[in-house]
């Protein structure tokens, strides 16, 4: 029993740990995963550095899109698509 008494801390700090910080990372690793295989074309989106723009082209094969923005068209990879922003620029606003 001591030598468990000893180890205990250091279990309890490795639970909450993963409870805390790691299972919400990977939760959020496999929803922004998620996001990227459901864009499709003619979505409006703004990328994570915040250009805003449609998407006009989506590739499998190099994971990319092209986005028409004002100043054009413009080539991103999908990683670059910000789901929290695309989120709200897709809601419909409320009206009252």
């Amino acid at each position: 029993m001591g030598d468990i008494g000893q180890f205990l801390p250091m279990i309890l700090i490795f639970v909450v740990a993963y409870f805390f910080m790691i299972r919400p990372q990977m939760k959020r690793s496999k929803d922004e995963k998620k996001f990227a295989a459901e864009l499709k074309k003619g979505d409006r989106v703004i990328t994570k550095s915040g250009l805003h723009g449609k998407i006009m082209e989506l590739s499998d094969k190099d994971s990319s899109c092209v986005l028409e923005t004002m100043a054009g068209k413009l080539k991103f990879d999908r990683s670059a698509i910000s789901m929290e922003m695309s989120k709200k620029l897709n809601t419909p606003a409320v009206q009252k």
